[in-house]
């Protein structure tokens, strides 16, 4: 009988061979260190068709250096010539070089160091002391081939002075804080906020494949291992996966760059939660209409997140290719790949004439504009309206919406209707689609957000509606909660601290900005909690809200959580100490924790950055109002003023100031301003008739008083001014039916029965 052990000890030795590969080949894969940037060239040889996908991209062409094949503008001793001045842009020794106006205003040749965008415009970095790139506004059209300034269509009508924000020289136009991030792959900003320096890094220029999918030092290093010994490891060594994830947390992946946002530093691979990195700006006025259609500029993720396409699972690689990011199919094909098409390309759903069919173009702007025949009949026209940005670059609005004439006299909102048919009116386009459709019921959110942006008590119930409702987005949702603090009462008082717990972080954001605590103990109490929260987004809220609070009211654990989240504060703003407002709110944060200096520093950097920045000029007054710097403060709220002569709060500020410093006149005249601009405010009305009754001004201090207590009859301070206006005044008979009324308003104020029987005393006395 022969013996198998020997075929065993064989087998044995192969196993041992095999395992000895493989843990050798794990050995190469060091997941110990730090996943390092390699570069999309190493990327071509596996991925061969993906790479040549992004090549010419838009992601591709984000940013390059300046040389011939990359530059697309005229500079062949191109000349534009703008308010008077000739600027000229030629060529020297193979560089580029613009010639015009610079810091100050004053003339001056730049080199170009860099191009930036290639469709449908491209705009040009020069670089300045202090590692300063600043984007030229004399920009390229790229589909017209010609030169144009940016100010002329972004800014209309604005008189962009050299030491304005928006001047090109000035942080606006800075591309390390404004643009950089998002055009370069791995970028580090790297900006110090007390020399102002910027000494800004990337490891490619342009958004490469590691934009997306994270450093490759560990996949290159797995994929180096023969293909029959690699070890099976996560996401096959790619530290950000994209592939088997859900639609949300792919749109989440490209939110950092396609979202209007704040972010809290460089964008670090990977990142599970993408309110670690960022806090997005909410659909609502000014940024968006009250309907949350585009306004200024969004990058896409507020629009799409709001569309009925983001709830139902919709993906941006759904219409777009991952890497050459062009569209997947043309037209309509686009949208029926889910859409049925027999249900849709039909007149009698769109009810316009198609491409292939006889008819006359729209013709409209004298010749301006042409809508061609077949363009009613595309999807896109009706269901993405969109508008120009920069001048020229047009873009859909991919909240993805039915078309609503009806509301736009109502809510002051643009409708696909009347983008193509702009001759005729909004009514003219409603009647139409109420022709087709029928009269539309369909509640649309923007009717609730208009009404509570100004104010109007209608849309509280409304608004919890919203809030309740289940079919809202999480975006629409924080929008509607973020009104809540402009009506507060128990409903919704109560209705906010529930949304503390809400399962999504821009709701939780926006209930701690809106909560409204009892006392001291309760904002502790309540808001504790979400120093711990899952995101940095709504800790670092959370932490702002309670920074001011003194340290015995939290226990060791408590504080410890405080400590860390103001600390993930600062480290946030100070990555964006760059920008006037998180100097703004530095100061804010310093002024609560009673750092009164460093408050004063930071208000006065914001200022220094952009001097037009009226909320850090408004908060440095009333610092310097508690510091007993009146006249600095008075200084700073008139200088305001005279930027601003429409904003009514800093004309009432400024009355109670001057008030205060006994400048009685001047702080009438101040108080009747903010009266004028701010007719529902019964406050400004209450103060402005205490000081008029205090000068002895009877006749004007009454007819204050008695307009606060019109607009407002629940606030007690108001009626008990007016009750004792005319008991001081011996107007019995004016006092006794408002005392009387009070007692009705407020039975639990024992104190009015005193009053009254006063009253009747001086009717007995006479």
């Amino acid at each position: 009988m022969v013996s198998k052990k020997p075929y065993l000890y064989i087998f044995f030795i192969l196993i041992l061979l095999i395992l000895g590969h493989f843990f050798t080949g794990c050995n190469t894969i060091d997941l110990q260190q730090k996943a390092t940037f390699a570069g999309s060239q190493t990327c071509l040889e596996c991925h061969e068709t993906e790479y040549h996908l992004w090549q010419g991209s838009d992601h591709d062409n984000a940013m390059d250096t300046a040389i011939a094949s990359t530059v697309l503008g005229d500079f062949n001793n191109a000349e534009f010539t703008r308010e008077g001045f000739t600027s000229r842009f030629y060529t020297e020794n193979g560089k580029y070089f613009v010639h015009t106006q610079g810091p100050e205003g004053k003339p001056g040749d730049f080199q170009i160091a860099y191009t930036f965008g290639v469709r449908p415009l491209q705009q040009y970095l020069i670089p300045f002391e202090d590692g300063r790139y600043q984007c030229l506004q004399i920009t390229w059209d790229t589909e017209k081939k010609q030169w144009y300034h940016l100010a002329d269509s972004v800014y209309k009508g604005q008189e962009i002075l050299p030491d304005d924000w928006l001047y090109w020289t000035n942080n606006a136009q800075n591309w390390n804080g404004m643009c950089a991030e998002c055009h370069s792959t791995n970028l580090q900003k790297n900006y110090n906020p007390e020399t102002h320096v910027y000494n800004t890094t990337w490891s490619e220029i342009d958004v490469s494949c590691e934009a997306c999918h994270g450093p490759g030092s560990w996949h290159n290093s797995w994929a180096a291992i023969d293909s029959l010994s690699r070890p099976e490891i996560v996401y096959y060594g790619l530290v950000v996966q994209t592939s088997n994830i859900t639609s949300r947390q792919l749109v989440d992946q490209c939110a950092y760059c396609h979202a209007r946002r704040t972010s809290f530093g460089d964008f670090v691979h990977p990142h599970d939660e993408v309110f670690d990195i960022m806090s997005p700006q909410l659909p609502i006025e000014p940024f968006y209409y009250p309907d949350g259609q585009i306004l200024e500029e969004d990058y896409v993720y507020a629009s799409f997140t709001q569309s009925k396409m983001h709830q139902n699972n919709v993906r941006c690689t759904n219409c777009h290719d991952a890497h050459s990011l062009k569209l997947k199919f043309d037209g309509n094909k686009l949208c029926y790949q889910c859409h049925k098409q027999e249900d849709y390309a039909n007149y009698d759903h769109h009810f316009h004439k198609g491409f292939n069919e006889d008819g006359e173009s729209l013709i409209l702007d004298n010749g301006k504009k042409i809508v061609a025949v077949g363009e009613g009949s595309e999807c896109i026209t009706c269901h993405m309206p969109g508008q120009y940005f920069m001048g020229v670059d047009y873009r859909r609005d991919h909240s993805m919406r039915i078309p609503r004439p009806d509301l736009s006299d109502k809510l002051g909102t643009p409708n696909a209707c009347n983008q193509c048919h702009t001759d005729q009116t909004s009514k003219w386009a409603a009647s139409y689609t109420e022709k087709w459709y029928g009269k539309s019921t369909l509640f649309h959110f923007g009717e609730t957000m208009y009404l509570a942006n100004r104010g109007d008590t209608n849309s509280i119930q409304m608004l919890v509606n919203l809030i309740q409702s289940e079919l809202t987005s999480p975006l629409v949702k924080a929008a509607a909660t973020s009104y809540l603090e402009i009506f507060p009462n128990d409903r919704t008082n109560k209705l906010n601290r529930d949304l503390l717990n809400d399962k999504e972080a821009l709701v939780r954001r926006e209930a701690i900005r809106t909560f409204i605590p009892y006392d001291l103990q309760d904002i502790v109490q309540s808001l504790t909690p979400l120093l711990n929260d899952s995101t940095r987004m709504v800790r670092m809220e959370a932490a702002a809200r309670l920074a001011g609070i003194p340290h015995e009211n939290f226990d060791t654990i408590q504080r410890k959580q405080l400590e860390a989240g103001i600390e993930e504060y600062i480290a946030a703003m100070e990555y964006l100490a760059d920008f006037a407002s998180s100097r703004h709110n530095l100061g804010n944060l310093y002024g609560n924790m009673g750092l009164t200096e460093k408050a004063v520093n930071q208000y006065r950097e914001a200022i220094r950055i952009d001097v037009d920045f009226f909320p850090a000029k408004v908060n440095l007054a009333m610092l310097y109002n508690r510091m007993g710097k009146n006249a600095e403060a008075e200084l700073l709220l008139k200088d305001v003023i005279l930027g601003y002569p429409e904003m009514g709060d800093i004309y009432y500020s400024l009355g109670l100031l001057l008030a205060e410093m006994q400048k009685y006149s001047e702080a009438i005249q101040y108080l009747k301003n903010a009266a004028e601009l701010l007719p529902g405010n019964a406050r400004v009305f209450y103060n402005l008739g205490q000081l008029q009754d205090f000068v002895g001004d009877t006749i004007t201090a009454e007819t204050s008083l008695i307009a606060a207590c019109n607009i407002d009859l629940s606030t007690v301070d108001f009626q008990i001014a007016l009750i004792d206006f005319y008991l001081k005044h011996k107007q019995f008979n004016k006092a006794k039916p408002l005392a009387i009324r009070y007692k009705k308003s407020f039975p639990e104020d024992q104190s009015i029965d005193q009053v009254i029987d006063y009253i009747n005393s001086q009717y007995i006395n006479k």
